[in-house]
């Protein structure tokens, strides 16, 4: 069983900043892809970016330049750096774990981006 745990989301200004966190737990030998996605109210969940276990990384094109993925295979954490936060920014971010053919997802971590 995988367990799936994001934090490190709030409530920020404009312009602000946010890293967020996605801990997987249990069995997790040969972790895979691992993605953060969004999901704003009445839209659509969509890719944020993703790490591969060798740490090739996709962005989505709304948040390239402005955000970093990173992974600490050590921990089976991948950590979510976001800057020049907008209003569009906010959303529910979810981590999703790819292992052995399955995705495991978390519940997910609230955003919000003040004005």
């Amino acid at each position: 069983q995988v367990h799936v745990v994001e934090s490190g989301g709030g409530l920020v200004q404009a312009g602000g900043s946010l890293r967020l966190s996605c801990a997987a737990s249990g069995s997790t030998v040969r972790i895979g892809v691992i993605g953060w996605y969004r999901q704003a109210p009445g839209k659509r969940r969509e890719l944020v970016a993703s790490i591969s276990s060798l740490g090739n990384t996709n962005y989505a094109a709304f948040v390239k330049g402005r955000s970093t993925i990173s992974r600490d295979n050590a921990k089976n954490t991948v950590y979510l750096q976001m800057d020049s936060l907008t209003t569009e920014d906010t959303a529910v971010y979810s981590c999703s774990v790819a292992i052995g053919g399955y995705v495991y997802w978390g519940q997910g971590t609230q955003v919000t981006v003040s004005s």
